[in-house]
């Protein structure tokens, strides 16, 4: 089904998954596994503030909430591409691409969680390297940053297999506690290099105006 609002109709395949906009159909496939608790272990790995550490249903309503409300935020100045992550036909995450006055500086960074039952298997590097496509070829950004606590291995493992050079590091909260974050940095040159040629992206030209982005040539 084809949606008016063209960010909903970008995908991008992999040969494990795929990344489609995330519609309200594909949210509530998504529920149950919020519901469920996504934040289920210590080392906490999200920042604060997020709804992933309240209690359900608040949990529920303002994860959803949150996404209504950066669809509508979205602006040449600032947007989230918001996706669920498809494994043989099944919502099992998300994965978002996050950018700030993307037409001066063609900077993205990403954000993205996998049901508990769905990790270690190699999925976060395969979602990360799709929206990275996204990024690079598809939008013409010019470098890509990641960040995570230094606690969170997975997530840290997953940028340097990406190629992305560590960027200094900083202070966040967590539950109110505090914890410090690795920055990640990954230029396009170096993404070039190992660039694949077996991910495929879905009706990107529609979305560039909703963006601010100018099509080349």
């Amino acid at each position: 089904m084809a949606h008016t609002y063209p960010p909903l109709n970008v995908e991008i395949r992999t040969p494990r998954l795929t990344l489609a906009g995330a519609t309200d159909e594909l949210l509530e496939r998504l529920v149950p596994i919020v519901r469920g608790g996504i934040a289920d272990a210590e080392p906490w790995p999200f920042d604060d503030p997020i709804s992933f550490y309240a209690d359900s249903p608040e949990r529920e309503w303002r994860w959803m909430r949150g996404i209504w409300g950066g669809r509508s935020r979205m602006s040449a100045d600032a947007w989230r591409l918001y996706f669920a992550v498809l494994v043989d036909g099944e919502a099992v995450g998300m994965q978002d691409l996050i950018a700030t006055d993307f037409t001066r500086f063609g900077t993205v960074s990403s954000f993205s969680w996998l049901a508990p039952g769905s990790r270690g298997k190699g999925l976060g590097t395969e979602m990360r390297a799709a929206i990275l496509q996204l990024a690079f070829a598809g939008l013409g950004a010019r470098e890509a940053g990641s960040d995570a606590f230094t606690d969170n291995a997975p997530s840290n493992r997953v940028s340097q297999r990406l190629g992305y050079e560590r960027n200094g590091t900083d202070w966040d909260t967590r539950r109110g506690q505090t914890a410090q974050i690795q920055r990640w940095r990954l230029t396009r040159e170096v993404w070039e290099r190992s660039r694949r040629d077996d991910i495929e992206l879905g009706n990107v030209a529609e979305c560039l105006p909703v963006l601010g982005i100018t099509p080349e040539g």
